[in-house]
């Protein structure tokens, strides 16, 4: 009398403990993953804003007063291209801040018109 084979594999508790295990991973990883990258752009946007601010006193200390426009950096080469906002995905939602002392309307600092709050808490409006 021959005796029938073993057969070889996973049972349904080995494939449940594993898919568990797996799930448990994935609920620890995926939140971290999911605000990398919105990290990522408010990354950019603090630096885009540095840039455009950095660009705004070398235009001041050169001609002596500050912009009329934004364009104005990249008409003179202070900007190759206005950068884009990461969070709006538009170089053209840029908010700029005007001088007050004067009636003369210049640039004197620029904020990022995003509308909405960064993970910190405080509002892209405020960067």
């Amino acid at each position: 009398m021959t005796r029938p084979k073993l057969l070889s594999g996973f049972t349904l508790i080995e494939l449940l403990v594993v898919l568990a295990i797996i799930a448990t991973l994935l609920s620890i990883v995926a939140p971290r993953y999911i605000h990398q990258t919105d990290r990522a752009k408010e990354a950019v946007l603090k630096e885009n804003l540095a840039v455009m601010r950095h660009a705004l006193d070398d235009y001041y200390s050169d001609v002596g007063d500050y912009p009329e426009k934004l364009t104005d950096l990249t008409e003179r080469q202070y900007l190759r291209a206005l950068p884009l906002d990461p969070v709006t995905g538009r170089s053209d939602s840029w908010v700029p801040i005007l001088q007050t002392d004067n009636d003369d309307k210049r640039i004197v600092n620029v904020t990022s018109g995003a509308k909405g709050k960064a993970l910190d808490g405080t509002e892209y409006s405020t960067w």
